[in-house]
């Protein structure tokens, strides 16, 4: 991302201006730390400041992170990702732990982004100052600080979850960074969440939809894996056999989310994070997008109306795929009510001490367990059976099948090599499994139907992809609001019968 002039980035410091916290960090010479542009302290003297498009390159330069505006719960945008899918793509998977090995990671990672390793340092130093390697440690310092500040886990358990090799090295860093060892940092008012749910605020950019969030993920919850509470979502959790569960709340006033997490293991709490991070689209610069898709006048009402809605993600790519398979030709209840059955058939029961809700029970089958069993036991169409078998054997030899792969054409053709996946349904896993944010199923009826009730007149799949080039690089945001709208249509304008 190119930054804004000097003197525009200095403006916004000086006015504490919260549209530039994530976008922007500043590092102070005359101090060696690094402020989001919010930061309550007296503003620095301009030929002090330094300007950063990320906590990384701050980092990187030799600025330490700030104890009073905490870098670490500064919302992580990704306005300038849609200048290059690549580094979004990058971010998600190093998100999930690619880094976290030996000195051949970043190779790898450049192999499954479809580019060269020196093409992918270049692109992250063009987007945002610092190198694959460089973001993942900061990424991990900053974790490790948000879990020393804001819960009461052991400094052992602060290093494992934060992925630091060594409680040494966990220490060796900090005290290079802050000139004290991680203790030292722990705040008394951390104390607050003592007990067995280690508790999380996530920040985003404001403005968020939640009533809608909440009203997407209700009409899709699972039984025993997940559920809407009043303004809560619950759900369970599977990750590389451990299980527990989670619960996220929102804190409007405070711009965030709130995740209380119940798990069996500390070390994949980065991994949770992440994909509650993915599934409720925290990272989303919702006026940047919702700036661009209003230029069209389909469109701009529906923005109008709901200017801070999201693309929901989901928790897994394989339960999201198969969702999508459960749901082909049918409605979302009765979808639902399959996948219902399907957990109840093939689900793993969490142990309760384990579980925030006495109503959850189980968690999603796994790839694996779906592979290997003898028969999935659904009363569906032969074909559809076929598809969630092949889609389990597919997602069981390749863990990386639904993380992301080159580009939104390369990653729909390779979901449509697995038998019974068709166009629709590889643009539906690609939008909620993968976040691709241009994925866009132009064949939904329900995307169809409402761009017919604006528009006056019938719509099909061709027309309706050549409108949606203006929509680019946001189309999954764009078909967002047109879901939104079908079911709850703009007042003053008419619904066309189902």
């Amino acid at each position: 991302m190119e930054l804004p002039s000097r003197e525009a980035c200095y403006r916004a410091l000086q006015s504490r201006d919260p549209r530039f916290d994530g976008l922007i960090f500043v590092g102070i010479s005359s101090t060696g730390i690094y402020c989001r542009p919010i930061c309550p302290a007296r503003t620095a003297k301009f030929e002090h400041c330094t300007f950063f498009g990320s906590a990384a390159a701050a980092q990187d330069a030799g600025y330490r992170p700030c104890l009073r505006c905490r870098p670490e719960i500064a919302p992580d945008l990704a306005s300038w990702r849609g200048t290059s899918n690549t580094v979004s793509r990058a971010l998600a998977l190093i998100a999930d732990g690619a880094l976290d090995g030996d000195e051949k990671s970043v190779d790898r990672l450049a192999e499954r982004l479809g580019l060269g390793e020196r093409q992918l340092r270049r692109l992250f130093l063009q987007h945002l100052g610092a190198s694959p390697i460089s973001v993942a440690q900061t990424r991990r310092v900053l974790f490790a600080k948000q879990l020393i500040h804001d819960t009461r886990m052991s400094m052992t358990d602060v290093a494992m979850a934060a992925g630091f090799g060594s409680v040494r090295r966990f220490n060796e860093i900090f005290r290079g960074l802050f000139q004290r060892p991680p203790s030292a940092l722990r705040r008394k008012s951390s104390a607050r969440h003592e007990g067995k749910d280690v508790a999380l605020r996530l920040r985003y950019r404001p403005p968020y939809d939640w009533d809608c969030m909440l009203d997407f993920l209700r009409s899709r919850a699972i039984e025993g894996v997940e559920m809407v509470e009043g303004d809560r979502y619950l759900r369970t959790v599977e990750i590389d056999g451990a299980t527990g569960s989670i619960e996220v709340t929102h804190l409007p006033a405070r711009q965030s989310l709130s995740v209380s997490i119940r798990f069996s293991d500390v070390r994949l709490l980065p991994a949770i994070v992440a994909r509650v991070r993915r599934l409720f689209d925290l990272g989303a610069d919702i006026e940047t997008i919702g700036d661009h898709l209003s230029g069209d006048p389909v469109l701009a009402p529906l923005v109008a109306q709901r200017p801070g809605l999201r693309a929901p993600g989901g928790w897994d790519g394989f339960e999201i795929a198969v969702r999508a398979v459960l749901g082909q030709q049918i409605s979302v209840v009765a979808a639902r009510r399959l996948a219902g059955q399907l957990v109840a058939l093939h689900g793993r029961a969490v142990p309760k001490s384990l579980l925030i809700h006495p109503d959850l029970s189980h968690a999603f089958p796994t790839a694996k367990r779906l592979a290997s069993a003898a028969s999935i036991g659904l009363g569906m169409p032969g074909a559809r059976l076929t598809a969630l078998k092949a889609v389990a054997e597919a997602a069981a030899s390749d863990p990386n099948l639904f993380r992301p792969f080159g580009n939104i054409e390369e990653t729909v053709m390779r979901l449509r090599t697995i038998r019974g996946i068709g166009e629709w349904t590889a643009q539906y896993i690609a939008l909620r499994a993968i976040r691709e944010m241009d994925a866009f199923p132009a064949t939904d009826i329900g995307l169809l139907r409402s761009v017919a009730a604006m528009d006056g007149e019938k719509s099909t799949p061709a027309n309706l992809l050549t409108r949606a080039e203006s929509w680019r690089p946001w189309r999954a945001y764009a078909a967002q609001h047109l879901w939104a709208a079908e079911a709850f249509p703009v007042p003053g304008r008419p619904r066309v019968a189902r």
